[in-house]
């Protein structure tokens, strides 16, 4: 099982490496889920590797293949950034 299911995320890497587990244990490739988001392999290898950013509706489009979902709730106590 993913080690993942309920984990903050505090940076654009966390998520990307998430993101990545996550298709690999679906064993999708990467063609597959650019195809379903119409962008080719090459721009979904760049996002998966921090070279490029994703807009919100195509976030929340790659989080549902992926069978993941965006929760956003109030934080419990401040991080060590915020001090």
């Amino acid at each position: 099982s993913d080690t993942f299911m309920s984990q903050p995320i505090t940076t654009p890497g966390q998520l990307l490496q998430i993101m990545r587990a996550r298709r690999q244990s679906l064993r999708l490739t990467q063609e597959d889920v650019a195809r379903k988001l119409a962008i080719s392999q090459h721009h979904l290898s760049d996002l998966e590797n921090g070279r490029r950013v994703l807009d919100v509706d195509r976030l929340l489009a790659l989080l549902t293949l992926l069978k993941l979902e965006l929760l956003v709730q109030d934080k419990t106590q401040p991080s060590k950034a915020e001090w």
